[in-house]
Formats: structure tokens, C-alpha cells, sequence
């Protein structure tokens, strides 16, 4: 496939507005991934780091990072308006400063050399235009600065999709509608490793390096300095 076909797809993922966003944030709020995320992009930052998350939905994550006692300079965007108002109140009852706002990924509102560090989670499967996508990540983040995305891959075995719903805690009818959203949504979308590298290439990124990680994979990035 090349890549000016696979540059622009449908929108993969479920609308998040109204009652579906919160029933994500009702599902989502106790994910264990969560923290250990956040931690591990602030062993990359220098204090007082500024850090974009792309689609932080209810903001569980850019919370944990913004409370973890360094001054990081935490901004969410979101296509989800209903994010927007649900992350913006999560973080003013968490006590923690940061601004939510709608946006969307292919024409981010941030001037160029923002960012020191820009994260997505679960939502690149999603984005129309990935190449596009990237292509402003890279635009917004400084020379040298890192991006991660984190996401489900399409070979994840069944088995493990399953321990991971388990994890969750759910209840038994949000489990079971969770395990068909992974079934005839996520996984419909989600990236084999040939694409995933094939739309990196295409970007201004060039390379990437992917890290299988349970479920999914850490695709990591570097602007470089020159």
C-alpha cells in the first residue's frame, strides 16, 4: 500500500461526545497504565519541561504527570469537546494546572519548537491523515525533542485482550462492551508493524523505533537537532 493512499482514511474510532465520552471516562479512570506512563516521560524531561498530550481524553495521564511534583507545563488538545469539559474538570478537582482544548491533531493552534515531549495514547489508529498527524508532532516539538505513541497492535492475541478487559475491573455488561469494542473497532483499525513503519517513513520523522509492549506498542520519535 502506498503512502499517498493510506495518508487519509475514514475516522476509525467512536465518536467521543456525550454520553459515550463519559461512559469512557467512568470506564477508563483506573487504568494501571496510567502512572507508569507518566512516569516514564518524566525521566525524559528537563524540569520545567512543556509537554503536549495529543487526545488525552479524560486527562487520567496528563494529571498524573502534572502531579508529580516537577513544574512540567502540561496542554491536552482534543478533537472531543466533551473531553475538553470533562478533562478540564478532572484536573481542577485533582488540583493541578492544565489546559485542555479542542483542536485537532492534523492543524494543531501551537506555534512551531513548543514541545519538549508529546505523547498520544490509543488514539493514532483513529487519526484520517497519520502522516499529517506526525508531520505537526514533529512540527510543534523542539529540536531534539521526543515523542511516544502508545496503541493497540492488530496481532494482539485474543488471549491477552482478555486479561487486559479483566484488569480493568469492569462491570459485567461494561466488560462485554468493551471486548466488542476491541473486537469490531479497535482492532479493525489498529496498525500492523508494515504499516505503522511505512506512514513513520512517510513523515518528516523519517524513522521510528517500536516497542511491543503486551496488547500494543510504544512507537518512539526524535526531532533531530540540526
Amino acid at each position: 500500500m502506498s503512502i499517498a493512499h493510506m495518508r487519509r482514511k475514514p475516522y476509525g474510532g467512536i465518536q467521543m461526545e456525550g454520553p459515550i465520552a463519559r461512559w469512557y471516562a467512568r470506564t477508563t479512570q483506573d487504568r494501571p497504565d496510567y502512572p507508569i506512563t507518566a512516569r516514564a516521560i518524566a525521566a525524559q524531561l528537563p524540569d520545567g519541561g512543556d509537554v503536549l498530550e495529543v487526545a488525552p481524553g479524560p486527562g487520567y495521564m496528563a494529571i498524573q504527570l502534572a502531579g508529580l511534583g516537577s513544574s512540567y507545563h502540561v496542554v491536552g488538545l482534543d478533537i472531543s469537546r466533551s473531553f475538553v469539559r470533562i478533562a478540564t474538570e478532572n484536573a481542577r478537582r485533582a488540583g493541578v494546572e492544565i489546559h485542555f482544548q479542542h483542536g485537532d491533531v492534523a492543524r494543531m493552534p501551537f506555534a512551531s519548537n513548543s514541545f519538549d515531549f508529546v505523547v498520544c495514547q490509543a488514539a493514532f489508529k483513529n487519526f484520517p491523515d497519520p502522516v499529517a498527524a506526525l508531520n505537526e508532532i514533529h512540527r510543534v516539538l523542539r529540536p531534539s525533542g521526543r515523542a511516544s505513541i502508545y496503541d493497540l497492535r492488530k496481532d494482539a492475541p485474543a488471549a491477552a485482550i482478555d486479561a487486559e478487559i479483566r484488569g480493568m475491573r469492569l462491570s459485567p455488561l461494561n466488560a462485554l462492551f468493551t471486548r466488542w469494542t476491541f473486537r469490531f473497532g479497535l482492532l479493525r483499525e489498529a496498525y500492523t508493524r508494515d504499516r505503522l513503519d511505512a506512514v513513520v517513513a512517510g513523515s518528516r520523522f523519517g524513522i521510528g523505533e517500536v516497542r511491543i509492549d503486551g496488547i500494543g506498542f510504544e512507537l518512539r520519535l526524535v526531532k533531530s537537532s540540526s
